[in-house]
């Protein structure tokens, strides 16, 4: 659990520079350009590249160390920030290097995420997963938060080379930890040694993993139909607030919100989730559909800032357990191509509602609740009319499909009958390895004795 809390720790400092850095080649393609659409594309190629590459870095962390993995990435990242810290210094960096640089960071950070998920089980105790899926849902939170908090006010004080730096320090720091902790290679199972072959048979065989059990299956539907709605929140969300409030208001609405990430992702790593499964997952999506629904009620600031906040909450609740149950369900060495297709899949649903929110908001229901639309009399006299209130309204019938979603993974077997099933992780059968030094000695840790492991631990 200790070289679990180092690497997760040197991993939240990274993540922290990555998305300081992704905010201030945003905010800088922008302001050098003046177009809304060159700073979309930024986002779509922070996504989409990941999503296409999935299925193979999926395979690829089940057949390489994974230790190995996250150094490499670290490395050609440490490169990319140094190249575009060279070109800005030299005046000659352009929107392009930073969309090149952008789609090598994805296809990276594909291999990088199921690479992180999958450790988990390996350095964590079975009745600690919950907890460490957990904490790396903190650090996702973190640097989610901090970016935009302090991204912006760095950005005025010491510039985007400034951000470059710190970034790269980050990246060199994750480098030296990497190189002083020792990852155990996961033993081979069963299912691993019949489906080795080649590549393209291991990438068919995370299609399999997920498809072949009926609970993970149902567990990747469930995410998906969810993070449609958080798709459609995260798009919409800045639009509707200023629709009634100022810019500040908004600031105010996303802060508490990004209060509401962190402090869900730090409840799950102290408490591990609910022992029964279901209760994590389709539970927390009752009270998450009933904030959105309170957040399209009426056009305040403070009902749209709990909203928020309980929705983010309740969001990293589900996102911890919903990680847990592929920890303890998936065998250890085939984690990588299970953790890479489930976020295939449901990425490409929530890449799909940031394309669709858009164009539904602005000529399906803006329209229905402007001050003279088809609805401004009926729905209009309880959610209000004119700028933004049509996203509202969207807002209000995506909480309800949340709760039937809710309803029918409460009423599906494959995720209700999860319970409270744990396997046993691969760290404990591989003890031994994983406490061997690199040239076999036994490492003086283990051989002093084995460490009481702490009580609470994504």
């Amino acid at each position: 659990m200790r070289k679990f809390t180092v690497i997760w720790a040197s991993s939240l400092v990274t993540m922290v520079g990555t998305a300081l850095t992704g905010f201030a080649l945003g905010v800088w393609v922008y302001l050098e350009t003046d177009s809304t659409t060159q700073l979309a594309v930024v986002f779509v190629l922070a996504f989409l590249p990941g999503i296409l590459f999935s299925p193979l870095a999926g395979a690829l962390v089940d057949r390489w160390d994974r230790r190995l993995i996250l150094l490499v990435s670290d490395v050609v990242g440490i490169g990319t920030t140094l190249t575009l810290g060279l070109l800005y210094t030299a005046g000659h960096l352009e929107p392009w290097h930073i969309f090149v640089t952008t789609v090598i960071r994805s296809s990276l950070r594909a291999m990088q995420v199921p690479a992180l998920n999958s450790i988990v089980v390996l350095l964590a105790p079975k009745e600690q997963i919950g907890r460490a899926n957990g904490l790396m849902g903190v650090a996702n939170a973190v640097s989610q938060t901090v970016a935009p908090a302090v991204g912006g006010a760095l950005m005025l004080g010491i510039g985007l080379n400034g951000v470059l730096f710190i970034d790269c320090a980050t990246f060199f720091l994750n480098v030296v930890v990497l190189f002083l902790t020792r990852i155990p290679t996961p033993p081979p199972s069963k299912a691993g040694i019949e489906g080795k072959g080649s590549l393209r048979s291991e990438i068919g065989q995370g299609w399999r993993v997920l498809t072949s059990n009926r609970a993970l299956i149902t567990l990747a539907l469930f995410y998906a139909a969810l993070d449609l709605s958080v798709g459609f929140v995260d798009i919409l969300i800045t639009p509707m607030v200023i629709g009634f409030a100022s810019v500040s208001a908004l600031g105010v609405v996303l802060t508490i919100g990004g209060i509401g990430l962190v402090l869900g992702s730090v409840t799950m790593a102290s408490w591990g989730g609910p022992r029964r499964r279901i209760h994590g997952t389709a539970g927390f999506a009752i009270p998450l559909g009933l904030f959105l629904c309170l957040g399209s009620l009426r056009p305040s600031v403070t009902l749209v800032a709990i909203a928020a906040f309980g929705f983010m909450f309740c969001s990293m609740i589900i996102d911890g357990t919903s990680r847990s149950i592929i920890g303890t369900e998936v065998e250890p060495d085939l984690q990588g191509r299970a953790f890479a297709t489930f976020n295939m899949v449901t990425n490409t649903v929530l890449c799909s509602s940031y394309l669709l929110a858009g164009p539904i908001a602005d000529h399906v229901f803006e329209p229905l609740l402007a001050k003279d639309g088809a609805l401004a009399g009926s729905v209009g006299d309880l959610l209000g009319t004119g700028e933004g209130r049509g996203m509202a309204l969207l807002f209000g019938l995506l909480g309800l499909l949340v709760l039937a979603t809710a309803a029918a993974g409460y009423l599906t077997p494959g995720l209700r009958g999860l319970s409270d099933k744990v396997t046993k992780p691969a760290a404990e059968d591989s003890a031994e390895q994983a406490d061997l030094s690199p040239d076999g000695a036994p490492d003086q840790e283990a051989a002093a004795g084995p460490a009481p492991q702490p009580v609470s631990d994504r």
